[in-house]
């Protein structure tokens, strides 16, 4: 895999499963993406051309909860990282990420697959469904500037608030539907399917 210099929608999709999964070693070579779901991990893969072994991250002395993993060494592709807004540790030093306009909603996407969700749940008295999109990090600051580029970009709302150790940027049904469309655009993107299957009916 070598460092891209035109971006593309699956490469901003990418990007943005780093942003939200990924981590950047301390040796300025080594990239790491882990999630909880193998296809998820697979379409990464796919995506950077990697032909690395995916692997098994367990969490706690049981081993029935288990992350999938896979891990590449990359000088180039480390540092275009670096430029773009990533960084060793970055969970709660990230900002700002230069990403372009045009591939915006693909990352978001993938931000979305990587640190997202979709709830439905019945209004109290209506029982209409009343669905939610969130964002979740432990910055700040990048969530804040996700925000804000989301509000620009769809003229919606959204709050932000933060409990237990993270932020949580929240979005109500009208503005969750804008989201939902924004994000899966057209057809033949990737994605995770657990996710994209609560907005499908919505899109």
């Amino acid at each position: 895999m070598k460092k891209r210099k035109n971006w593309s929608a699956s490469f901003a999709y990418a990007i943005g499963l780093i942003t939200a999964d990924g981590c950047l070693s301390k040796d300025g070579r080594h990239i790491d993406f882990t999630s909880k779901d193998l296809i998820q991990v697979e379409t990464f893969a796919k995506i950077l051309k990697l032909n690395n072994k995916i692997g098994t991250k367990y969490r706690g002395p049981d081993k029935e909860k288990f992350y999938n993993r896979i891990q590449f060494g990359n000088i180039i592709f480390y540092r275009f990282l670096v430029e773009i807004g990533l960084s060793p540790n970055k969970s709660k030093t990230i900002g700002e990420m230069k990403i372009p306009d045009k591939y915006f909603q693909d990352f978001l996407r993938g931000v979305f697959d990587g640190d997202g969700n979709a709830i439905e749940a019945k209004h109290p008295e209506s029982q209409h469904p009343q669905l939610r999109v969130r964002f979740f990090s432990a910055s700040d600051n990048f969530i804040r500037w996700l925000h804000n580029q989301i509000k620009n970009r769809l003229e919606v709302n959204g709050f932000v608030q933060f409990h237990e150790r993270a932020y949580t940027l929240t979005f109500a049904k009208a503005d969750s539907v804008k989201i939902a469309k924004f994000m899966y655009y057209k057809n033949g993107l990737p994605y995770l399917p657990r996710k994209y299957n609560i907005l499908a009916h919505y899109i």
